[in-house]
């Protein structure tokens, strides 16, 4: 299990990680920097109920990772697998009572956002944890609009004051324009570098 003392700010970046690509390294640091975490997890999901086909063994997929995030405060977790939970929601409520007094921000990319109304209890992960959306090439727009962008818009901080956002009461979250590596997970399997 990770470590986190009360009072740290964690970053929770979570997915398939099928595989795991520079990407997701680039918006670690940024989201690190950008959010002022002391530390960022890696959540590699046992599988993503959103998608139909399953991802590559969570073994292959976990060593993959802790390979790419060579980062003294980002650490590679199979936590969801460990809990047996199957959704953000679960796992975060989950996390809020092993880890108490530790203050989770949940991050994703702008895609996710575009997405976020599909999840499971999405309400709830607005209501409840702080999050930090750092923009993908060419998904701006489509998240700006999203719908848990339209509904928490009251709720959303400035750019100027991303530093703080581990630090606020939820519901609060911060849309980042950042310098973003194209790559994806899905054009790596397309080009065969990743076989499931």
């Amino acid at each position: 299990m990770p470590r986190a003392r009360p009072g740290q700010v964690v970053g929770l970046l979570g997915g398939s990680f099928d595989p795991p690509h520079q990407g997701h390294l680039h918006i670690s640091h940024e989201a690190i920097k950008r959010f002022r975490l002391d530390r960022l997890w890696w959540l590699v999901s046992p599988g993503n109920p959103l998608k139909p086909e399953g991802p590559a063994p969570l073994t292959r997929r976990m060593a993959a990772a802790r390979d790419l995030a060579r980062h003294p405060r980002v650490e590679v977790t199979d936590i969801e697998a460990r809990l047996g939970t199957r959704y953000t929601a679960e796992t975060l409520g989950r996390l809020f009572v092993l880890y108490p007094g530790v203050r989770f921000v949940w991050l994703m990319g702008a895609d996710n956002l575009a997405s976020l109304h599909r999840w499971q209890n999405w309400q709830w992960i607005m209501r409840n944890v702080p999050v930090g959306v750092l923009a993908r090439p060419g998904q701006q727009i489509s998240a700006r609009t999203a719908k848990a962008a339209q509904i928490y818009r009251p709720w959303k901080l400035r750019a100027a004051q991303a530093r703080g956002l581990g630090r606020v009461t939820p519901p609060a979250w911060c849309f980042l324009n950042v310098p973003m590596v194209d790559i994806s997970s899905s054009e790596i399997r397309a080009s065969g570098h990743w076989v499931r």
